[in-house]
């Protein structure tokens, strides 16, 4: 049995406290199927096994609390962080673009990826902290995207309770299309940026 599989056993056995651990450990970068066992929270929901109310409440805090440990890991240890990603992952300029990363998409960066391209919050959290982004601003995005989140998956989970397996196993295909529309339009708009500086340069010589 996979860890996916006994995760959802232990959820339908105990609940909400399984959702919330997985959650909060999930929002620590720890690979965990944290948005299949939220996606199956809500089949529990239309079954009348959990309360949504609790469900929404308890999961979304999890989550926050998992991104602020992240954000102030990065804040409190930034030198000992870079210094240890640098050696275990591949050198200092990955460090480095995934500061520039956090710096240049701020908020909006901060809040798609609680709920779209999930794997990329642990990384926006901890850079965020690194590169001193403001805490209030941080919160703000973090807390909304991830109440945002938390109702998108409960709610596929409660109207297509019945296929909760295919929907969990398409979301992975669907969040990469939507990254490349994301890439593609900002690539396009850096290039029309240059395009129109390069023109106002050649008015004024």
């Amino acid at each position: 049995m996979s860890l996916g599989d006994q995760l959802l056993a232990a959820l339908a056995l105990y609940g909400l406290p399984v959702l919330f651990g997985t959650t909060f450990i999930a929002s620590l970068g720890i690979p965990l199927p944290d948005t299949v066992l939220l996606i199956a929270a809500g089949s529990f929901v239309q079954q009348g096994d959990l309360n949504m109310l609790w469900t929404i409440v308890l999961t979304a805090v999890a989550a926050v609390l998992g991104d602020q440990v992240g954000y102030w890991a990065g804040r409190w240890g930034s030198d000992r962080i870079e210094g240890f990603i640098s050696r275990r992952i591949g050198g200092v300029e990955r460090m480095q673009a995934a500061q520039a990363l956090a710096k240049k998409w701020g908020g909006p960066g901060i809040f798609f990826s609680r709920w779209l391209v999930t794997t990329l919050a642990p990384w926006l959290n901890l850079t965020s902290g690194i590169a001193l982004y403001p805490y209030g601003q941080f919160l703000f995005w973090d807390i909304l995207g991830d109440v945002v989140g938390v109702l998108i998956y409960l709610t596929i989970g409660d109207i297509f309770s019945d296929r909760v397996q295919a929907i969990t196993d398409a979301l992975g295909s669907f969040a990469w299309v939507v990254i490349g529309l994301i890439v593609a339009a900002f690539c396009a708009w850096q290039l029309a940026k240059y395009f129109r500086a390069a023109r106002r340069a050649r008015v004024g010589s």
